[in-house]
Parts: structure tokens; C-alpha cells; sequence
């Protein structure tokens, strides 16, 4: 069972009556929820593969075409807090459809994009819903199933997500090369259409919680424990996201592989994150803060070893798959947060995504400072393992302040 003191807290709010749904229901529901997190990842990461065909459209530079990934972050950052609190009032099943059909439309619209400020500004407002969606999702998510399978149902629905990076971007891409860019984000378009149908056709109509308001909501922010979750994700989990941001040219450029082994090491990492996805799930159910603390104390070491042997081509590939194992611990962090939150849960689930977001520009940022120093591309694993020290340090601090708190 899990071991997180608070862990029935976000089985008090069941919009959704599990009882009287089927296994298959469920299942069905879940598919749904997963299929949003398939097109937002495939949506986020595809445009990283395309950046010189945007860049050759719009008669822009590559490094000025890759401001478009910072408005989307920047999108997630900003809209996840704030729609999850002014959303309060809606029942789930209102705000994911709202939520999959802005980003099945402003994916559309970015195809359409005539222009370069258009089509940055379009993916701000389209990055928006990201993280409301993956928080609300998690919710039902969680809702639905007993208290030892939370955090697996949360990883079926996070499923989406790490397939993305295995099989909807690579398409995405190629398709993108073949025709158009624009083409990517009409399929992703697409994805998110079908998922605006498969939400309304299975996904149960619900209530609003008794007492829901954005000040409850808001009250989230007023407890230390969400903060420190919250720093865990943005702090800790910074180093996988250093690796991933520059492991194209640390492939060729100091393990001395051909150009053509990048699409190898990158769906290794793909295919780490979806094992560390499933078996992180169960990992967490058993003991949620274990998972969290194990991985984020393994990422310490793993990455070390990886700066230590990344001229190795060998030793790079099993170091590259590992790291994405650790995605292992987000479902835990989802679930800990929704936890911790108590009665606002809404709006600290969402804001996981946030963090996760500043991590990925933390350890691109840190991680960029390194090489410009002249410590090379593998130098990367190092800042990794600083930064998954200093988010295990803030873990712990949170957990002994938790069970000082439970003690009284």
C-alpha cells in the first residue's frame, strides 16, 4: 500500500462513481484520456525535428524558430495554474473537452499560421491547455480506481504521453519532412478532434464538488507541501531533460557515432520512458515516496556515470535508455501532489506540469552553460546529477516535515 500519509485524501473527491462503470468502461475512459496525452506529446515535441522547415517558411533562422518551443512552454507554464483555478466550477468532463478542443484547434490554426509572429503566438495559446489536461486527466484517472492502483491508473493516462515520444513524433516528423510541416500539425489537429469525440462518447458526466471555488483552489498555493512537491519536479528531474536537450550532438560529436545513430539513441530514451512509466506505476503503489526518492537517488548516480562514459557508444545507449526510466517517478509526483493538495487538487495536479516545463528549461539552460564553458557535451550527465541531488535533498526535507506534521 502506499506509504504517503495523506494518501486517501484524493479519494474524497469521486465525481465519478466507479462502482457503476464496467472494467471496460473504465478502460475505454482510459484510452480517451491517453489518447489527449498522445497528441500533446507528439504535438510538443514534433516541432524540434521541424525547426528548419519552419525556419525556411517563415525566412527566419533556426535558433530564432526555436523561440516557438519557448512560447509553448511558456503557454503550459502560465495556463495550467491559471485555467485549473478559474475552472473551479466546471465538471471535468466540460473542462477536458474545452481543454482537447483549444489545443485540437490552435494546432490547426498553427498549420495555418500565415506569418512567423502568428505562428509563435498561436503555439503560446496552444501550449495553454497542456497542463490543465494532463492534471484533470490524472484525476479522473485516479478517481476511478481502488487506493493500491492510483498511481497506475495516473501512468495508464501518462502512457499517452511516453508513446508520443516513441511512435507520434518519429510519424509526425516523417510526415512533416514528406509534405509539409504544416501537415504534423494537422494530424495532431486530428488527434485531438478524435479525443474531443472519444471523451464525449465515454468519459460520464459529472458534479461539481460541493464548495468548489477558485479561492479553494487557490488555497493549494498556501500549503508548504505542494511547493515542495512542485520543487522536487522543477528541481529534481531538471538533469533528464539536460541529457535529452543536447544528446544529438553528444552522440555524434563525443561518442563519435554517425548522424544516423541519433534516431537510435533517441528512441532508446523513448522506450526507457515508457518502461519507467509502467513499472514506476506499480513501483509507486506499493510505496509512493520510495519511488520517488529511489529514483531521484539513482538519476544522481546514473547520471554521473553517464558524463564519465559518454565517449563510450555502448555505455552511451544503456546510460541514454536509464535516463529515460526515470520518468518512472512523474506519475508518483502527480499522484503526491494530488495528495498533499487535499481539497484542491485541480489546481496543484495541473501545476505539475508547470514545474516538469521549468525543469526542462533549467536543465536545458544549465546544461547549455556547461558546454558553452568548454566542458564538453557529456558534461550534461553532471549537471543531471547536481540537479537530481538538490531535488532529492528538497524531497526529503518535504517527507520529514510530513511526518513531523502527522506526528502532531
Amino acid at each position: 500500500m502506499t506509504d504517503c500519509t495523506t494518501a486517501d485524501r484524493s479519494l474524497v473527491d469521486r465525481r465519478i462513481d466507479p462502482a457503476q462503470l464496467s472494467p471496460a468502461t473504465i478502460l475505454l475512459i482510459e484510452i480517451a484520456l491517453a489518447a489527449g496525452g498522445f497528441g500533446i506529446g507528439t504535438g510538443e515535441f514534433v516541432i524540434m525535428g521541424l525547426l528548419p522547415e519552419v525556419a525556411t517558411t517563415y525566412q527566419v533562422s533556426v535558433p530564432d524558430a526555436g523561440n516557438v518551443i519557448s512560447a509553448y512552454a511558456l503557454g503550459v507554464v502560465i495556463g495550467a495554474p491559471i485555467i485549473a483555478a478559474l475552472a473551479a466550477k466546471l465538471p471535468r468532463k466540460t473542462l477536458l473537452l474545452l481543454l482537447m478542443g483549444l489545443f485540437a484547434i490552435g494546432n490547426f490554426a498553427s498549420a495555418m499560421a500565415p506569418g512567423f509572429l502568428s505562428f509563435t503566438a498561436l503555439r503560446f495559446i496552444t501550449g495553454l491547455p497542456h497542463g490543465a489536461y494532463f492534471g484533470v486527466a490524472a484525476l479522473v484517472a485516479a478517481s476511478m480506481a481502488p487506493p493500491h492502483r492510483r498511481v497506475r491508473a495516473v501512468g495508464r493516462v501518462m502512457l499517452g504521453l511516453t508513446i508520443a515520444t516513441l511512435i507520434g513524433t518519429p510519424i509526425a516528423t516523417f510526415l512533416g519532412q514528406l509534405m509539409s510541416w504544416r501537415a504534423a500539425f494537422f494530424m495532431v489537429a486530428a488527434i485531438g478532434g478524435l479525443t474531443v469525440a472519444l471523451i464525449a462518447i465515454y468519459l460520464p458526466k459529472d458534479e461539481v464538488a460541493e464548495g468548489a471555488s477558485i479561492r479553494r483552489e487557490l488555497s493549494a498555493f498556501g500549503r508548504l507541501q505542494v511547493w515542495l512537491s512542485l520543487a522536487v519536479a522543477a528541481i529534481g528531474f531538471g538533469g533528464m531533460f539536460s541529457i535529452f536537450s543536447y544528446i544529438a550532438k553528444t552522440t555524434t560529436d563525443t561518442a563519435g557515432l554517425p548522424t544516423t545513430m541519433v534516431a537510435v539513441v533517441l528512441a532508446l530514451f523513448g522506450i526507457g520512458m515508457n518502461v519507467g512509466n509502467v513499472v514506476g506505476s506499480r513501483m509507486a503503489d506499493y510505496s509512493l515516496n520510495g519511488t520517488i526518492g529511489g529514483v531521484l537517488a539513482f538519476n544522481v548516480v546514473l547520471m554521473a556515470i553517464f558524463s564519465l562514459t559518454a565517449h563510450n557508444p555502448i555505455m552511451l545507449c544503456v546510460c541514454v535508455f536509464l535516463t529515460g526510466c526515470g520518468f518512472a517517478a512523474c506519475p508518483a509526483v502527480q499522484t503526491r501532489l494530488m495528495d498533499v493538495a487535499a481539497d484542491a487538487q485541480t489546481l496543484a495536479a495541473a501545476s505539475n506540469h508547470s514545474a516538469f516545463n521549468i525543469a526542462n528549461a533549467l536543465g536545458a539552460w544549465l546544461g547549455g552553460m556547461v558546454i558553452a564553458a568548454g566542458y564538453g557535451y557529456g558534461a550534461t550527465g553532471f549537471v543531471g546529477s547536481v540537479l537530481s541531488a538538490l531535488g532529492l535533498v528538497v524531497f526529503l526535507i518535504s517527507v520529514a516535515l510530513e511526518k513531523r506534521t502527522s506526528r502532531r
